[in-house]
C-alpha cells in the first residue's frame, strides 16, 4: 500500500489550504482513510476519517472548518483547511485502516489503529 499527501503550505491565519492524498495497493479490504496531524513535541492526533461506509468523522477541534472527501474513482481522500489557525500547525498525515473492524471505530480511531502510513506534509500557519 502506498500513500502520497500533497498539498501542504504556508498561509496566514484565517487562510485555506487543501491537502489530497492519493492511496494504490491497497485492495479490497481497505476500510478507513485518516488525517492525522503532529505538532513538535505533541502526540499524533486524528483530525478526520474517511470510512467506506460513507461516514466521515471529524476532530471537535477542527469541526466546522475542515471538510473531508473522498473521490473513489481517482482513490483520492482530500481534506479542505478553511479559517487556519496557528495552532493548525503540523506535519500532516494520511494513513488507512484495514479491516471491517474498524468502521466500528468511529471517532474514537487512533492512529494506532491505522496500519498503512504516507510521509507527511508540513501546514504552517502564521498569526
Amino acid at each position: 500500500v502506498q500513500l502520497q499527501a500533497s498539498g501542504g503550505g504556508l498561509v496566514q491565519a484565517g487562510g485555506s489550504l487543501s491537502l489530497s492524498c492519493v492511496v494504490s495497493g491497497s485492495g479490497p479490504n481497505l476500510f478507513a482513510v485518516g488525517w492525522y496531524r503532529q505538532a513538535p513535541g505533541k502526540e499524533r492526533e486524528q483530525v478526520a476519517i474517511v470510512y467506506s461506509t460513507g461516514l466521515i468523522t471529524y476532530a471537535d477541534s477542527v469541526k466546522g472548518r475542515f471538510t473531508a472527501s473522498r473521490d473513489t474513482a481517482k482513490n483520492t481522500v482530500g481534506l479542505q483547511m478553511n479559517s487556519l489557525k496557528p495552532e493548525d500547525t503540523a506535519v500532516y498525515y494520511c494513513a488507512v485502516g484495514m479491516g471491517e473492524w474498524i468502521v466500528g471505530r468511529g471517532p474514537k480511531c487512533s492512529h494506532h489503529d491505522m496500519t498503512y502510513w504516507g510521509k507527511g506534509t508540513q501546514v504552517t500557519v502564521s498569526s
